[in-house]
């Protein structure tokens, strides 16, 4: 199975969270070090990523996937957190 990958994008100025860019296979890994080497938060959440991977680059998170989408923003943030913590 080929890996997938979702870049989600947070500006509280917009309605929602939105698709940056998404791809899989060898366009996933360029997404995963594009944000690696950028300093981004890279969350894996397979089953997520499965349950977004319909949604086409520059779209909003519908409203039924908000908590999923939640839930890996809170993620970061505690991982931003713990960062600033220790830095």
């Amino acid at each position: 199975m080929k890996r997938k990958a979702l870049a989600i994008k947070y500006d509280k100025r917009l309605p929602a969270p939105f698709v940056l860019a998404k791809g899989e296979g060898q366009l996933a890994e360029t997404i995963i070090r594009i944000a690696e080497k950028a300093g981004v938060p890279v969350v894996t959440r397979p089953a997520a990523t499965d349950r977004l991977f319909w949604l086409e680059a520059g779209s909003f998170i519908p409203e039924e996937c908000f908590g999923i989408v939640a839930e890996m923003l809170i993620y970061v943030h505690g991982m931003e957190k713990k960062v600033r913590k220790e830095g």
